[in-house]
C-alpha cells in the first residue's frame, strides 16, 4: 500500500501576513477559498515539493508558531540561507553535521522548517542529476 504525506496543517496567527511570508519565499500558492465565516482554506506548496502546507481560519488545532519538524531537501543549504536572508527571514547558520547541511528558519509566528543539504553519499532526492 502507498502512502504520501502530501499535506501539513501549520497554525498561524495572522493568515494574510502567512500568505505573503510563503509567497515572498516562492511557494506557490495552489488554493485560497473562504468556503465559509468559519472557514478560510489556503494551501501553498513549496518548488518541487509533493508535500504542501494549509493554514486558515477554522483549520490547526495547534497555538500559532508551534509547528517543529517539518523537513524540506534543497541542493545547497548556504544558497538557500543566503535566499532566506536576503528575503528578512529568521533563519539559523549552516550546521553542518555527518548526515547533512542544515538550516532552520522560521515564519513570522515561529513555525519552524529546517532546510537539509544531504550529505555526498547520500542517494537522496537532492543529489540526482538535474533534467
Amino acid at each position: 500500500m502507498d502512502m504520501r504525506i502530501e499535506l501539513v496543517f501549520v497554525p498561524v496567527s495572522d493568515i494574510d501576513r502567512a500568505l505573503d511570508f510563503y509567497a515572498g519565499i516562492g511557494w506557490n500558492v495552489d488554493f485560497d477559498q473562504t468556503v465559509s465565516d468559519e472557514i478560510r482554506f489556503i494551501q501553498m506548496t513549496p518548488p518541487s515539493s509533493a508535500c504542501s502546507i494549509a493554514f486558515g481560519r477554522g483549520l490547526a488545532e495547534g497555538e500559532p508558531g508551534s509547528l517543529r519538524g517539518v523537513q524540506l531537501v534543497v541542493r545547497d543549504a548556504a544558497a538557500s540561507l543566503e535566499m532566506l536572508r536576503s528575503k528578512g527571514v529568521d533563519a539559523d547558520d549552516v550546521q553542518e553535521l555527518p548526515w547533512g547541511k542544515f538550516v532552520t528558519f522560521r515564519d513570522p509566528d515561529g513555525n519552524a522548517f529546517t532546510l537539509q543539504e544531504l550529505p555526498e553519499w547520500s542517494r537522496g532526492y537532492a543529489n540526482r542529476p538535474e533534467n
